[in-house]
């Protein structure tokens, strides 16, 4: 797996670029006419790219699988002075058109707030996006108590961590617990976020005041939902987005919570290929409705 950063659109708060550090294995396979889709995945608040290994893993011999660490995140900028959902959405666009990703073939998985941005790009740029996969994502809200919520848990973190187990074990345990404690970096007295808290509470204040039922009414592609039967996704949020008109498809991976991409990811890369496979997105000459 390659890795490269990639210089967007805005500043920091000493007026740097916003750079986004991104993964991608490159190559990939193809399916009877040469185009196996490749697919862009987006991490949710506070997470990594590294979050996606498991299942970019199940994809690299069928399909070029690129991340990146959102801005604000990981090894991206940290503290940019844009973190709008519109930001997310530029940078998108951007990082698909700098590392070549052919507009209209591009398959966009976003889980949670990431999830949020890839249903903003398809909203926004039908021309880009050939399908779409929401882990654990909606268009619901408002959500008035948001940003407060998310404060109290970074605050809750016991930062330094002393040591990865115990990060792992503080973030729930498992795979999920360990994605999470890969995330910290070493630091004074032991490990520590690679996020601030007033910037990730800034990138939800969006979130607090609006839904996104208008961008979800504008989607064109088809759509994979996946929640986890313990996840936070809610049901009646889940009910109206398979009403939408056009090609929707809903899976639940019953023992998974919200991280279902850390919790099961051979379950969510069986849900993935079954629906690339119906869409035209697959790797194995088959070819579906591009909706």
């Amino acid at each position: 797996m390659r890795t490269t950063t990639v210089e967007v659109t805005g500043e920091d708060e000493d007026g740097r670029p916003v750079r986004l550090f991104c993964t991608d294995t490159g190559g990939g396979g193809s399916d009877s006419d040469g185009s196996a889709a490749p697919l862009l995945l987006l991490h949710g608040l506070a997470g990594h790219c590294g979050e996606w290994d498991a299942l970019a893993a199940r994809f690299a011999a069928t399909h070029r699988v690129v991340a990146f660490d959102a801005r604000g995140s990981g090894a991206s900028t940290r503290r940019p002075r844009d973190v709008s959902r519109a930001a997310h959405v530029r940078d998108v666009v951007e990082v698909a058109g700098r590392l070549g990703l052919p507009a209209g073939e591009l398959v966009l998985v976003g889980q949670s707030m990431g999830g949020l941005t890839a249903l903003l790009t398809a909203a926004a740029h039908p021309e880009l996006v050939r399908a779409l996969v929401l882990v654990e994502a909606g268009p619901g809200g408002p959500s008035p108590s948001l940003p407060a919520t998310i404060g109290a848990w970074l605050d809750s973190w016991p930062v330094p961590f002393p040591d990865a187990g115990a990060a792992a074990a503080f973030f729930g345990g498992g795979a999920a617990g360990r994605a999470w404690a890969a995330g910290l970096v070493p630091g004074p007295g032991g490990l520590h976020p690679r996020v601030d808290r007033d910037v990730m509470v800034a990138t939800v204040q969006e979130n607090a005041h609006r839904d996104y039922w208008d961008a979800w009414d504008q989607v064109r592609c088809p759509v994979l939902v996946v929640r986890g039967g313990k996840g936070m996704l809610r049901q009646e949020e889940v009910d109206r987005m398979a009403g939408r008109p056009g090609a929707t498809r809903i899976a639940v991976v019953p023992d998974a919570g919200h991280d279902v991409h850390l919790d099961d990811p051979a379950a969510v890369y069986g849900e993935m290929a079954a629906f690339l496979a119906e869409a035209g997105g697959g790797g194995d000459g088959a070819r579906g409705s591009r909706g």
